[in-house]
């Protein structure tokens, strides 16, 4: 990893890092663990193109939540983003270690913090019908099984529906999940927001897919039913959206793997559970 830190001196200099240690690498960013010069650690975000592009909202959002069950942001430029480091574990460590209830119950309490901040929701955040655009324009290819096709379809139009029948509209963290809070000084804070305007149930979408590397309890239709019906009581939705929009969302995330044209994916079976559990609220 000494090649990929030597790259990167000047930004640890302009911001006075030090003992930086490379924790991961993404399709879009490079992340270090680096030291400030008041001692505190930082996650370092480092954008591999010249700009963050959609990223940017995702620090704004992080950066109106002010710390309030969110990672506090310190620093961000065109590829460079500085924020407070979260020791951990996250809830996705939670649940592959069979704690699902409990980090259930966390991941609720986070996203009320979160939504008690009063933002101004900012001109410039993409809306949700922008986000939903990928899933929209989705084809499929022509030996695509039937069954699959019709429950892409199903998904779209209902995406559809749902976005022209949007209420509580308000500034959301927009990808939301287990693995995407963790525990810091500060108690359990969400990190690596998306930053997006839309419906408030929306905020919990992304959680029925997750955590990665838990498939076995995330496919369990005893655990969607259970997760919808303790988080739309705590987080004031209604149980049956909030399972139209856990399906929409896991087509758009199809979708986006997908890149256009649709030929199969492991994740038909969860979106033929969403679907089927909303049917049945």
């Amino acid at each position: 990893m000494q090649t990929k830190l030597s790259t990167h001196m000047s930004i640890l200099d302009e911001l006075n890092l030090s003992n930086a240690t490379f924790v991961e690498e993404t399709n879009i960013a490079q992340i270090w663990r680096v030291v400030q010069s008041n001692g505190e650690a930082a996650a370092l975000k480092i954008y591999h193109n010249e700009s963050m592009r959609d990223d940017a909202f995702g620090f704004a959002f992080l950066k109106l939540c002010d710390g309030q069950a969110s990672a506090k942001v310190i620093y961000v430029a065109e590829k460079v983003g500085l924020t407070e480091w979260l020791e951990g574990p996250s809830l996705g460590n939670m649940v592959r270690a069979g704690q699902d209830k409990e980090a259930s119950f966390k991941l609720v309490e986070v996203a009320n913090k979160l939504h008690a901040v009063q933002i101004n929701v900012p001109d410039r955040f993409p809306d949700l019908h922008s986000l939903f655009g990928t899933l929209h324009k989705l084809q499929f290819a022509s030996d695509v099984p039937k069954r699959e096709a019709q429950l892409l379809s199903c998904a779209r139009e209902l995406s559809k529906e749902l976005l022209e029948t949007q209420q509580n509209i308000c500034a959301l963290h927009g990808d939301l999940h287990h693995d995407n809070i963790r525990l810091g000084t500060r108690g359990y804070c969400a990190f690596d927001a998306r930053g997006v305007v839309g419906e408030k149930t929306f905020e919990l979408a992304n959680a029925f897919r997750n955590p990665k590397g838990a498939q076995r309890i995330v496919f369990d239709p005893e655990r969607i039913r259970y997760l919808a019906q303790i988080w739309s009581e705590r987080f004031a939705v209604d149980r049956r959206r909030l399972l139209q929009w856990a399906a929409a969302k896991c087509a758009l995330s199809i979708a986006w793997r997908s890149k256009g044209m649709f030929e199969s994916d492991g994740e038909i079976e969860l979106l033929a559970l969403l679907l089927g559990a909303a049917e049945q609220a």
